[in-house]
């Protein structure tokens, strides 16, 4: 395919500049297609816009939003934040999605000096356009049921999942994540959103935690008639044990919200009986929200076995360097490991799925966050549960055409995956 070529090419130059690559294998493609991503020891290892681009796929530019600095809504540096907007039309000039950014997050002083010089923690390094696919696109045969909404993806430079609210006078670092959250809603809400007919918040990853944490306040900014539900990709962390007995995600976590601040902004509906650490863990959130929250995970996600379940810091012998890199390498035992994180994952969801307004997407997958990219979310030769794409089910549920409850068999049973391998 001439297209493909073009395509796969102009990646090798990417590669060639970052000098690291990831291969995504798909069980029904007859070649492994590249894409690129930063360096692993950025937790924003595999951000969905990261996955390369056609020549004609929609760039949308920044809009900074200018009245932010008056309400102390800046970026780690001070800088204003920001979003792209593409607005919508036809059928869906009063329907928006918002899409909060992922990107990681920083636990100490040390890691968010060094990401408040990235686009992660300023707008002075942010892509002034960004591509949008996926749930972002604005073709019919790519994004069926949103193609022609409103669709915005809010920049993420803070480092709490635009949660925290603080700051750090002598390293000169302002964590304000709750009030980037809040002034991007008023510019939005300024600019027509405020009339939406319908709505949906969504993000991957760190954005997807971000859309759990706020989706019951992304409700109450709309009238009762207006409906508004929200979608989580990627961002169901777990509170799980790593490889060597410990907990490095609780670790992480316990630092991001003790540094940010990020306590007082936590739902009350858990902060009431449980420590700040355990409310930012979407486990002990989901059954809790009232707004209808869809959520769209993998069930062997691949930042958290890289980053929580067997980091380099839990697996000092190396024993887990080859599997964690490509899942073909993995012993009997160390798949039967991540089966029980598998099992983990459903165990958490029990209460959540009980609720017929809520719905789910867990495929047994190697990967992470699924939305924003076109070829896991609606292509040829997308992820499939029971022959439908990740793309056919989040609509089936936001527009109440079917209850969407599906889960996975157990690896191996899916050939359709968009499998991530690591070299």
């Amino acid at each position: 395919m001439p297209q493909l070529g073009v395509e796969v090419l102009t990646m090798k130059v990417l590669l060639v500049w970052l000098g690291i690559v990831v291969v995504v294998v798909s069980s029904k493609a007859s070649e492994a297609v590249e894409h690129r991503y930063v360096n692993a020891s950025d937790l924003n290892l595999l951000e969905a816009h990261e996955a390369g681009r056609a020549a004609y796929t929609l760039m949308v530019g920044l809009t900074l939003i200018q009245t932010a600095a008056a309400q102390g809504a800046v970026c780690l540096d001070g800088s204003l934040p920001g979003y792209h907007l593409h607005r919508g039309y036809g059928s869906g000039a009063n329907s928006w999605i918002v899409n909060l950014e992922g990107g990681g997050w920083c636990n100490d002083v040390r890691t968010c000096i060094y990401r408040k010089k990235t686009r992660r923690g300023s707008s002075a390094f942010m892509e002034k356009e960004i591509p949008f696919t996926g749930i972002l696109s604005n073709k019919a045969e790519q994004n069926p049921d949103f193609f022609n909404w409103n669709r915005v993806k809010i920049r993420y430079c803070d480092g709490a999942s635009f949660a925290g609210d603080g700051e750090h006078k002598a390293a000169r670092l302002q964590f304000r994540g709750q009030r980037i959250w809040m002034a991007a809603m008023e510019d939005l809400m300024s600019k027509g959103m405020r009339f939406a007919r319908q709505a949906l918040l969504s993000g991957c990853s760190a954005g997807g935690l971000a859309t759990i944490i706020h989706c019951d306040e992304f409700r109450g900014l709309f009238p009762r008639s207006t409906k508004v539900k929200c979608l989580s990709d990627a961002g169901l962390f777990l509170d799980a044990t790593d490889v060597s007995g410990g907990h490095t995600l609780r670790d992480f976590f316990s630092g991001v919200v003790g540094l940010q601040g990020v306590q007082k902004n936590l739902p009350r509906t858990c902060t009431n009986h449980l420590d700040p650490t355990s409310c930012f863990f979407p486990q002990n959130l989901i059954a809790g929200i009232r707004t209808p929250l869809f959520i769209l995970n993998t069930a062997y996600d691949s930042w958290q076995i890289q980053s929580s379940l067997a980091p380099t810091t839990a697996d000092p012998g190396g024993n887990w360097h080859d599997c964690r890199k490509n899942y073909y390498r993995c012993s009997g035992s160390q798949i039967q490991f991540l089966q029980g994180f598998r099992n983990e994952m459903l165990n958490s969801m029990k209460g959540f799925s009980r609720s017929n307004q809520n719905g789910m997407f867990i495929n047994s997958c190697f990967a992470h966050c699924q939305s924003e990219r076109q070829d896991t979310w609606f292509a040829d030769n997308s992820p499939v549960i029971r022959e439908k794409a990740i793309a056919l089910a989040v609509g089936d549920w936001f527009f109440n055409r079917a209850v969407v409850k599906d889960i996975d068999c157990a690896y191996p049973c899916d050939n359709t995956c968009h499998n991530l391998i690591f070299r």
